[in-house]
């Protein structure tokens, strides 16, 4: 090749890696940082609260302050930020309409949200949690002012008995002619059926 010089070709030449060389240098990296990666989420999960992990307790106590109580329906309390089911009892749900023995309608799921609001009012609350409902909000018995709220939504026939250990309090509920017992062909369909 004449008027070429070895440093003109070298330096118009390129040098050119094999694909073979190229693939796990370019990998390397990105499998270092998955690697740190995990490491790092695995580290983190450490420091993480047990009941993330489905090993919560099985019974807590929740206490709430009387400001941060609010009722959501007849069997359904919001404790501060906290939904809370009571158990072992089953109240109407809102805009069920039921009749008076004159005749008249009105909503009674809300008037069992009544009777839980008066039941609560003004009383700090203390509960027992245990376990959850179909809808995965925790169950629990709550206390207020002395009281024992699911006891006495029972009591006051706003609520029917899912326990057997609470039938005898729906039992005299009815006898009575309490809330929703007070008049029985206007009352919810599980109330008839009992």
């Amino acid at each position: 090749m004449p008027g070429l010089t070895l440093g003109g070709v070298l330096s118009r030449r390129r040098i050119f890696r094999s694909s073979s060389h190229s693939a796990p240098s370019r990998w390397r990296g990105a499998l270092l940082v998955a690697a740190f990666s995990l490491g790092a989420v695995a580290l983190a999960g450490l420091g993480l609260p047990a009941n993330l992990f489905g090993s919560a307790p099985s019974e807590q106590d929740w206490t709430a302050a009387a400001a941060s109580v609010r009722v959501v329906d007849g069997d359904t309390l919001r404790l501060g930020e906290r939904t809370l089911r009571l158990s072992g009892l089953l109240s109407p749900e809102r805009g069920l309409t039921c009749r008076a023995a004159n005749g008249v309608g009105f909503d009674c799921g809300a008037t069992a949200a009544e009777a839980l609001a008066r039941l609560v009012q003004g009383h700090d609350l203390a509960c027992r949690v245990k376990g959850r409902d179909g809808f995965g909000r925790p169950l629990g018995t709550c206390q207020a002012g002395g009281v024992e709220v699911n006891a006495a939504l029972i009591s006051s026939g706003w609520a029917l008995a899912e326990k057997a250990a609470m039938q005898p309090l729906e039992a005299e509920a009815r006898q009575a002619g309490r809330g929703l017992w007070s008049h029985l062909p206007g009352a919810p369909e599980d109330w008839q059926q009992r």
